[in-house]
């Protein structure tokens, strides 16, 4: 995954080397483009940083714009002109940029109507996984009966679709 700089800042995010190509039809390039080249036009390759734990059923994660990564912020010694020995106290304690840039993700809630039925869909199905149990020449027990009230009472809990609390199936520990 890459960024396109203009003046220094993102342009283009994600930006991919097909693109790159695309936006320089004049020029040829080998076949795996060096880092050495893409900087030159500036463009940069974006490390991920670790995404956040989410429920895919009802959030989704959103890439932010690219920021260059920060190294430590800036000592007394970082801004002492050389010559004067005169501190530029303004910038002490501003980061100190490497030349690596990353991104960070964060996590968007759905739509209420999507994320509902996203959570209604799972529970349906997690209720067909049991429906052979309902059948009139089979007896259904207790906790599998318990279980399915308890999938059908979904909807009605409080934090429903955004905080779930999924029942566990009686069958799963059980199974062969």
């Amino acid at each position: 995954m890459h960024v396109k700089l203009t003046n220094g800042q993102p342009d283009q995010f994600p930006y991919t080397v097909g693109q790159f190509r695309r936006d320089n039809p004049q020029t040829s390039f080998p076949k795996q483009i060096p880092d050495t080249i893409l900087r030159r036009y500036g463009v940069y390759e974006v490390t991920e940083l670790e995404k956040p734990i989410y429920d895919p059923l009802v959030q989704t994660l959103v890439a932010g714009t690219p920021a260059r990564e920060v190294i430590r912020m800036k000592t007394e010694e970082d801004c002492t002109d050389p010559d004067t020995g005169e501190v530029d106290t303004d910038q002490v304690g501003q980061p100190l940029y490497g030349s690596e840039w990353e991104v960070e993700h964060t996590v968007q809630n759905m739509e209420q109507a999507t994320a509902e039925n996203n959570v209604r869909s799972k529970r349906d199905g997690l209720l067909s996984e049991t429906d052979w149990m309902a059948l009139s020449d089979v007896t259904m027990s207790d906790s599998i009966t318990a279980y399915r009230q308890a999938l059908r009472d979904i909807p009605s809990q409080s934090g429903f679709p955004f905080s779930v609390t999924w029942p566990s199936n009686p069958l799963s520990s059980n199974w062969p």
